[in-house]
């Protein structure tokens, strides 16, 4: 049975909380021990869900075409794939190879967004590759999650911005009806907004990361916990201690929101 002592070694962090006399191998905690069952939409009712305890933020305002912003509302996980591999609403579609829309369980808990695709996202169609997509595959594995089983992951925008660069205000506006109709679809317990863009585009706040952390936002009606994006603790390793107490900030929301 996997315990936390593991969760860390995936995270390259085990050797740093040995030093710093945060873990020992013999005191590891069971993730399985502290990591309530979380059910599905359909075992769970929306009415049991407790109240946020932040104060909301005002949603980034949308400029979107009101006729197809109310055609997507209306869409079912189908008809949305169908939209957004041939989605022309910005000019991100001009380079693309594929829209990538989003993977895991279309009734998960938990709903991780990021930013947008990359390289290997853009070939492969598939959110979170590569690098990046190993270092949040172990950050799921701190909560006790697997990829495609009890989380979704999606980005805030679905085509590749040119160079990697951080997708514009407009962008993102052109992709809100997308996103947000996935998550009406999944009606998550828990969104982790991964990184500074899918802050912004959740909460409204363009507050740094570090004021957003370790608190408990909202968007449309579901809380929201702001984490560092898996690229930039690739850039910054040192920061990784972060995304550990941030996994386990968010595990511990869940196990509040799990409760009857």
């Amino acid at each position: 049975m996997r315990t936390d002592e593991d969760f860390l070694r995936e995270l390259e962090l085990l050797e740093t909380f040995q030093q710093l006399g945060r873990i020992t191998t013999n005191k590891a905690t069971d993730a399985a021990e502290v990591t309530p069952k979380i059910a599905t939409r359909e075992e769970r009712s929306t009415d049991s869900k407790p109240a946020v305890q932040a104060a909301k933020l005002a949603a980034v305002p949308i400029a979107i075409d009101p006729a197809r912003g109310a055609r997507i509302a209306a869409m079912d996980w189908a008809a949305l794939r169908t939209e957004t591999a041939a989605c022309n609403a910005c000019g991100l579609c001009k380079q693309r190879k594929q829209a990538v829309f989003g993977v895991g369980a279309e009734t998960a808990a938990w709903l991780f967004i990021g930013e947008g695709p990359g390289e290997s996202e853009d070939q492969q169609g598939e959110p979170f590759v590569g690098q990046a997509g190993k270092l949040l595959d172990a950050m799921l594995a701190a909560a006790g999650l697997q990829r495609g089983v009890e989380a979704y992951i999606a980005n805030v925008v679905k085509c590749r911005p040119p160079g990697n660069r951080t997708p514009t205000l407009n962008e993102a506006a052109a992709c809100a009806p997308l996103l947000d109709r996935q998550i009406d679809l999944i009606q998550p317990t828990l969104i982790v907004a991964l990184g500074k863009t899918a802050v912004i585009r959740l909460t409204g706040s363009e507050a740094s990361m570090a004021s957003m952390r370790g608190k408990v936002h909202s968007y449309r009606s579901i809380p929201v916990i702001a984490m560092y994006h898996p690229s930039y603790l690739l850039r910054s390793p040192t920061e990784k201690l972060k995304a550990w107490e941030d996994m386990l900030f968010a595990r511990s929301e869940m196990v509040k929101l799990a409760l009857p």
